[in-house]
């Protein structure tokens, strides 16, 4: 029995990371990102396919406290009015299925910031700030985070577990997270990790961390899942070994291994033959699914009829 690096985790989320060791190297779980309340992704995959990936992720921005409609772009307003209700509609779909839900969170920045201010070109927040005692800026965090954490209790009560995934793409600077570095990424995961653990008992969460670089590795005892977001920039048959390899390498050796974003999907029959313990896959949404301009209607057919392939 794998237990998650929560004491306390429920029974729920329990089961569900023992399901995700056990399905590693045997099987790869299908999984499919989403923004909009009438996801449009799946029905596209189930026009193709005739199934739906038992993964979905959904998009929590629009939960964010700090956002600025009155200095915020078309673009902005239009992903932020798209995402409003998303919790409404994954616990919907939990309780209706047995499929796995994860979170994503392109967080607005707790403090200041114009448009879609979880780029950190859109906000001069500094997140370094939030490691000091009685900042604004730690302040704001803490009070976003309680913001946020009552959403995740709606699925506890639920119960229903989530992969929980904050703070994504912490190797890279484009996040007001990530902007000083993955060291400072890793510490505001770990006060969540606390925070949630400690003071809201968010009992049914499985924590994904979402790094690929060793100094922003939080440690083993704060991570149930590592991952790796991954967009190629010209499609190749793979089973993103390299990756596995270098996932590994600058992680850990013991916590199993996911694709958390994909932009193309994996070749399901190198995965079969290789073996590559990924334990699910998410692709990324709207164009990246939908239409042919990354991945052909081929190479989704062959991925959710494979026997290899884990689908709803």
């Amino acid at each position: 029995m794998n237990k998650p690096v929560n004491p306390n985790a429920t029974k729920e989320a329990t089961l569900l990371l023992n399901y995700l060791y056990e399905t590693a190297g045997k099987k790869i779980i299908t999984g499919q990102h989403t923004q909009t309340k009438p996801m449009e992704e799946i029905d596209y995959i189930r026009q193709i396919t005739g199934k739906e990936p038992k993964l979905r992720g959904f998009e929590m921005l629009a939960y964010s406290p700090n956002i600025n409609y009155n200095d915020a772009s078309d673009a902005c307003l239009t992903e932020v009015y798209e995402n409003r209700e998303t919790m409404d509609t994954a616990l919907t779909w939990a309780k209706a299925t047995n499929g796995i839900v994860t979170l994503s969170f392109h967080w607005f920045s707790p403090i200041g910031g114009r448009d879609k201010s979880f780029y950190a070109e859109h906000t001069d927040f500094d997140a370094s700030r939030i490691l000091e005692q009685d900042t604004p800026e730690r302040q704001a965090f803490y009070h976003d985070m309680d913001a946020i954490a009552e959403e995740l209790k709606r699925f506890r009560e639920a119960g229903i577990p989530i992969l929980w995934r904050p703070f994504h793409e912490s190797d890279g600077t484009w996040f007001w997270w990530g902007a000083k570095g993955p060291a400072i990424a890793k510490e505001l995961y770990k006060l969540m990790f606390h925070h949630y653990v400690e003071v809201h008992k968010l009992d049914n969460l499985l924590w994904v961390w979402n790094c690929k670089t060793a100094d922003g590795y939080p440690g083993d005892a704060y991570v149930d899942v590592i991952s790796v977001d991954i967009y190629l920039q010209e499609y190749s048959n793979t089973d993103y070994a390299k990756e596995y390899e270098a996932l590994r390498n600058a992680t850990t050796q013991t916590k199993v291994a996911a694709l958390a974003e994909i932009g193309y999907l994996p070749d399901i029959h190198m995965l079969e033959q290789s073996q590559i313990p990924w334990a699910y896959y998410m692709t990324w949404s709207k164009e990246f699914c939908i239409g042919e301009m990354y991945n052909k209607e081929t190479n989704l057919k062959e991925m959710y009829h494979s026997t290899y392939a884990i689908t709803l």
